[in-house]
């Protein structure tokens, strides 16, 4: 989404090239981008947003930003350069999660989504983006998991169904390339009867070329022994051919030029600065909040206790842990950097703390959030279930805060944070940035326009823009 919030699917083009070179240079040579899903109803959790803020915390997001957004052709214009880019640096791109998981209420990592959309619905919509990667050949497409009942009659996820893989993609799209699944770990699949085994002797069937699967042995091992011959394999041998060359190539190759790799690492570097700025969006900046001031008094961080994403890579019990299964650093590394960078923009005093569902504030901190000058308060898809008490915490500040200070709201992953909370006091006049995602560059990126030294160039690519709160149920 940051990417499209620029604006500009050239920059997506040249950006995706220059990522590609680097991955081509380390030996990977088929990536898993881009994200062809489009993000149909800003209501959907799948996508990032909530019912509203109060009336419902039920539901979480699992595709969120990395969708380029709603509007169906201008999605597709992204994906066409993503693919372009990466193709022109020897890496096969693969365009997902075909047919479209933009309109589930389901995270397939958990269960198996139902989509009621009939075929004209679904060509409207979702379908655009990858007849467009199938008229451009992109080398790969890859199958999401949801089930299509008014398509394929029964409740048969995509991955497995012969009518989506065979008679939608190939026959009607026409597409001619390799066709892979998502990982058929995931419990979208998994859990039905037969397991992984199964489900790739099933996806085989359908027409895959590919049965993706990440994670555990016994199972890959099992589907290699429960697989069956289901052709000869040419389009999997000509992807070999045009991306990966032979074994020689794969396994022996040259060595690795450290030298060669330190300038590619340096042409890329002055393209990534101009990618993160052209990305941060301004959403709202209500008597001229923005930008904060650096000389007039103490900065208070505020940014949210880290908390898992994704069930295929997080804990059970939904805390981030390191290889050695103890608890990551709560603040999260790229918030203690923004903390940092925050620290030396100002003339000031720069308070950081983490904030969480169970702590109030401790009496020092509201202290100073009173007392500073301004209040940067970051949010991490504060719209969905388990993270709306950001919202709640947000609403503390407002309250300790005084009409004449300084608070800004920075969306550091979904722009829709403030979407789902159009009752929270004093929020009409808090500014609004958005920068789409919580890395040590974007957010040094965002600093630099909430402290004045650049100007906001990016729009955000939902809602034509408009994110604000109570805009949803206005259009309502």
């Amino acid at each position: 989404m940051a990417v499209a919030a620029a604006g500009s699917p050239d920059l997506a083009e040249r950006i995706s090239e220059a990522s590609a070179r680097e991955v081509k240079f380390t030996g990977i040579n088929w990536v898993y981008s881009p994200v062809a899903d489009v993000n149909s109803d800003p209501r959907n959790p799948v996508i990032g947003f909530v019912r509203p803020y109060m009336l419902s915390r039920a539901v979480d997001a699992p595709l969120g930003v990395r969708s380029f957004g709603d509007a169906p052709e201008e999605v597709a214009k992204y994906v066409a350069a993503v693919c372009r880019g990466v193709t022109k640096a020897g890496v096969a791109p693969s365009p997902k999660h075909f047919p479209g998981h933009g309109d589930t209420r389901v995270d397939s990592h958990i269960s198996l989504p139902i989509i009621s959309k009939d075929a004209i619905a679904l060509a409207q919509t979702d379908l655009i983006p990858f007849r467009t990667a199938s008229d451009a050949r992109a080398a790969t497409i890859m199958v999401g998991h949801m089930a299509l009942p008014a398509i394929t009659g029964d409740a048969t996820p995509t991955s497995l169904s012969r009518v989506i893989i065979n008679g939608l993609l190939r026959e009607s799209l026409g597409y001619g390339g390799v066709v892979v699944t998502d990982c058929l770990e995931m419990e979208a699949v998994a859990a039905r009867k037969g397991g992984v085994p199964v489900a790739a002797v099933d996806a085989l069937r359908a027409g895959a070329d590919i049965a993706m699967i990440c994670h555990r042995f016994d199972r890959q091992r099992g589907a290699i022994e429960a697989a069956e011959a289901t052709g000869e394999g040419q389009r999997i041998a000509a992807l070999k051919k045009a991306f990966a060359g032979d074994w020689a190539q794969v396994i022996i190759g040259s060595k690795f030029d450290e030298g060669e790799w330190g300038r590619l690492k340096a042409e890329n570097i002055m393209l990534s600065r101009h990618t993160y700025a052209s990305t941060i969006a301004l959403v709202r900046n209500p008597n001229d909040v923005i930008p904060l001031p650096k000389s007039s008094g103490d900065v208070v961080v505020l940014t949210p206790r880290m908390e898992s994403l994704n069930p295929a890579v997080d804990d059970a019990d939904s805390v981030p842990r390191m290889g050695s299964r103890e608890p990551r650093n709560t603040a999260g590394p790229s918030y203690l950097a923004l903390a940092a960078s925050v620290g030396e923009r100002v003339d000031g005093a720069s308070l950081h703390d983490v904030y969480s569902p169970e702590e109030p504030f401790s009496a020092e901190v509201e202290d100073a959030i009173d007392r500073a000058a301004s209040v940067l308060f970051v949010t991490r898809n504060a719209d969905q279930s388990r993270s709306a008490w950001q919202l709640d915490r947000l609403q503390e500040v407002l309250r300790l805060r005084r009409e004449s200070r300084k608070v800004v709201v920075l969306a550091s992953c979904g722009p829709y944070d403030l979407l789902a909370a159009p009752e929270l006091e004093g929020l009409d006049g808090v500014g609004y940035v958005a920068c789409f995602e919580f890395t040590v560059n974007a957010l040094d990126a965002a600093a630099a326009v909430i402290f004045g030294e650049k100007e906001a160039k990016g729009r955000v690519p939902v809602c034509g823009g408009n994110v604000l709160p109570g805009c949803l149920l206005a259009k309502e």
